[in-house]
């Protein structure tokens, strides 16, 4: 299914049909214009005029019925009474995003005149559209800007990834292989509020019972898999026996396959597991897992399906691209080199490497199985976020941190993990403080393809509290915004 966007402008016939034929031809110009721009992920879809509140009721209800459409795009060309759309907007389900922009770029001074004045008034239609969404309290993304500007043009392509998480938020389907670390807090949760917040659903499966689908791969299955492994990545043997070690990528080839079949059967995009509670697995899950994220399956280690489900949200988001479950390991707290060194036992996504992929057969002490196969990587650097959706007792917080990724300094050759190394915004000191206070997890959900101001959003359609740490954030004004948030959202 194509996802699409309609495209509706506002007027009234207070000013005749030769103005409602200017407003449709401006408005079926501006959009060719986004569909033939290249800065647009999505297709905009043209729909007619809104004049009256029973058309505005239908064209919400349209939207509502049309499972393709992931939102509406709506301009006030001309004055529209705000009162008219009442109707429709309290039906609407899907996200809005209020672009406030005109036909022309520049005004003609030497010829305007009051036709002109009165067809082109998006001025103040626009404020008095934006006034009627305020005192509903609608969510919606505001975009103010000349409609050829390429910078409208990408805060447009921007908000549609944050409506695809908020669209497709109940089609998060979390597989819990064994439960929760035993002792560890904050990856647990409320499953029936996950539910009834987010549409989430997170089931519970004994261990052996995906296991059985492992071992009904076939011997020929996994050698056909083991041996794409062998052609796509480098192979590190590192003074270990070439058959032996092929035997440890076997058993992940499997995992994998396994794993795989067990998820489309059941219809699940996010899976956690536990090293505490393997059952019949012969290795704890390394490489198959790093594989499965890399085909956009979200995951949380450690029973941790709140990183599971905001991991497959945000691969949802940003089309499966530069996005990964991470945890916070170790700090470099040389001064002015602070970093965060990012890793887990095995399991980063692929998606977030830069430059070549390895295997690695070592031994783990966590889980008492054979020594697991994983793959191994940097990440590259740039621009990211940290995200962890932590449970308050009485409601969901979201937690986002502006990170910036860094350079190793050095080769890391005895650690056989991938890893990013990260200092958070605005720097480590005030960004680990102010994430330890808002409470945030050991775990994070990383992203370097969407940024705080698209979570921001998501997490105000949901209806639950956000806390953004960047390059502004102070601990005083940070804990004064959590105390504030604590009277808002109790």
């Amino acid at each position: 299914m194509s996802r699409r966007f309609y495209f509706a402008a506002g007027s009234q016939d207070l000013y005749g049909d030769t103005c409602l034929e200017h407003v449709a031809d401006h408005a079926r110009k501006i959009v060719e214009a986004f569909n033939g721009c290249g800065n647009i992920p999505y297709e905009i879809v043209y729909k007619p005029t809104l004049l009256t509140s029973d058309g505005i009721r239908r064209f919400f209800s349209e939207a509502n019925d049309d499972p393709g459409c992931y939102g509406t795009i709506l301009w006030m060309h001309t004055f529209s009474p705000a009162k008219a759309w009442i109707p429709g907007l309290k039906i609407a389900r899907k996200p809005i995003l209020h672009l406030h922009t005109q036909f022309n770029e520049a005004l003609p001074f030497s010829t305007i005149d009051m036709d002109f004045m009165n067809e082109n008034q998006s001025a103040h239609g626009d404020r008095e559209f934006g006034y009627i969404m305020t005192r509903m309290g609608i969510p919606r993304e505001i975009v103010v800007g000349h409609w050829s500007h390429e910078a409208v043009q990408k805060r447009i392509a921007s908000w549609m990834a944050t409506a695809v998480g908020i669209v497709d938020t109940d089609k998060v389907r979390v597989v819990r292989i064994a439960d929760n670390m035993r002792d560890v807090a904050d990856t647990e949760g409320d499953k029936v509020d996950a539910a009834l917040t987010f549409g989430w659903t997170i089931d519970a499966y004994p261990v052996n019972d995906i296991v059985k689908y492992v071992d009904d791969v076939s011997p020929a299955e996994t050698r056909e898999l083991t041996d794409e492994y062998y052609s796509k990545y480098t192979i590190l043997l590192e003074g270990r026996d070439p058959a032996e070690f092929r035997r440890h990528v076997e058993v992940q080839a499997g995992i994998e396959i396994g794993f795989e079949r067990f998820l489309r059967e059941k219809g699940y995009n996010a899976i956690v597991t536990h090293f505490g509670d393997l059952g019949g697995l012969k290795q704890l899950p390394g490489l198959a897992i790093q594989r499965l994220m890399e085909k956009g399956y979200g995951f949380g280690a450690e029973g941790d399906w709140k990183t599971a489900a905001m991991v497959a949200l945000m691969k949802m988001m940003t089309g499966n691209k530069g996005t990964s479950f991470f945890e916070d390991y170790t700090y470099n707290l040389v001064p002015g080199a602070e970093a965060i060194l990012e890793a887990h036992m095995l399991e980063v996504c692929p998606t977030v490497a830069d430059g070549d992929i390895a295997i690695k057969v070592q031994p783990l002490s966590m889980g008492s199985r054979e020594d697991p196969a994983r793959l191994v990587y940097t990440c590259r650097t740039g621009k990211a976020i940290a995200v962890s959706l932590v449970d308050m007792g009485s409601r969901c917080r979201l937690i986002i941190n502006d990170v910036e990724c860094l350079p190793v300094p050095e080769n890391m050759p005895r650690l056989p993990v991938a890893t990013a190394y990260w200092r958070p915004e605005p720097d480590l000191a005030t960004g680990a403080e102010a994430w330890i206070r808002a409470g945030g997890c050991h775990h994070t959900s990383f992203s370097y393809n969407l940024t705080s101001h698209q979570m921001k959003a998501w997490a105000d359609a949901m209806g639950i509290e956000s806390l953004i740490i960047d390059k502004d954030t102070r601990i005083d004004d940070f804990c004064d915004k959590i105390r504030l948030n604590e009277v808002f959202y109790r």
